[in-house]
């Protein structure tokens, strides 16, 4: 009877012990699911850190009127410094409580599923975005949605793109011949020692042709920085232009460019095609 009773107490113990560790489990999966629910409504509730007028994240400084409505510091001269909830004026003081609250936000990079450890203040992410070397990059063919790694571009447009590799690949630091045709409006042409796509675009305006070239890459020292040299020679006369830091671009874009390019005047022109020299050159790391 005393081996029955020690054992039936053993055994009260044993499962007294399992519902404790039981209770303990779904205490600290009821505690996951808080958790997650809880970033889930912080992410969701990251709207209250937008500007409530033009929607855009807000960037320090905050302002505030009098009856505390809030402003960014691009809106505030567009509202000519007053409130459009209330009239009062803003643009004067600081609402430092939401300063405080945007400095203490860290928000994870959008490429966080493709490696990206980094976390950054709240309303950064698009300029994280443009520096992070695990951001996606736009295949530059016509009717090709594929996009991929800087690295893995170069691959694709190579097997996918390319008829005739040699004739298009180059490298960094010595001048080689494009020709373009202005109706085509963009060239591409691969630099094979550093596996990187660069696009020659020429844009048509009323007073000549744009000529630009940029990077297909993100913003990353992995990546490095470059500068280009354009010369175009017609009828004896030739024109040079030296860029400063190249542009790096994550997508070709059919804008016409406000800045770095070369602008060869409709009198200089001679048909469709265009016949130049371009020097590629990477910049020492600053």
């Amino acid at each position: 009877m005393v081996g029955a009773a020690i054992s039936e107490s053993s055994g009260e113990g044993i499962g007294s012990n399992s519902i404790l560790s039981q209770k303990r489990q779904l205490s600290s999966s009821d505690g996951a699911k808080r958790d997650a629910k809880k970033r889930s409504i912080m992410l969701m509730e990251l709207e209250i850190l937008d500007c409530p007028i033009c929607y855009e994240a807000f960037t320090i400084p905050i302002f505030q009127c009098d009856n505390g409505h809030l402003a960014c510091s691009s809106c505030c001269p567009k509202l000519n410094n007053k409130c459009p909830a209330c009239a009062s004026p803003v643009g004067h003081n600081r609402c430092r409580a939401m300063e405080s609250v945007l400095e203490s936000i860290l928000v994870p990079c959008p490429n966080a599923k493709l490696g990206c450890t980094k976390k950054f203040s709240y309303g950064k992410e698009s300029t994280h975005e443009k520096e992070c070397i695990f951001s996606q990059c736009s295949c530059p063919a016509l009717d090709c949605n594929y996009t991929c790694s800087y690295k893995d571009l170069y691959r694709h447009y190579h097997t996918t793109h390319l008829e005739v590799y040699h004739l298009n690949k180059f490298c960094c630091g010595s001048f080689f011949s494009i020709r373009i045709n202005i109706s085509e409006k963009m060239l591409i042409r691969l630099e094979y020692t550093k596996a990187l796509l660069f696009a020659v675009q020429c844009f048509q305006e009323p007073y000549g042709v744009y000529v630009t070239v940029s990077c297909i890459a993100p913003s990353a020292p992995e990546v490095g920085n470059f500068s280009y040299d354009l010369s175009y020679t017609v009828d004896g006369q030739t024109m040079t232009y030296k860029s400063p830091k190249m542009k790096m671009i994550l997508e070709v874009s059919f804008q016409t460019p406000q800045e770095n390019f070369m602008l060869i005047p409709n009198n200089l022109l001679r048909g469709d095609m265009l016949d130049m020299k371009l020097l590629i050159k990477e910049l020492k790391q600053e």
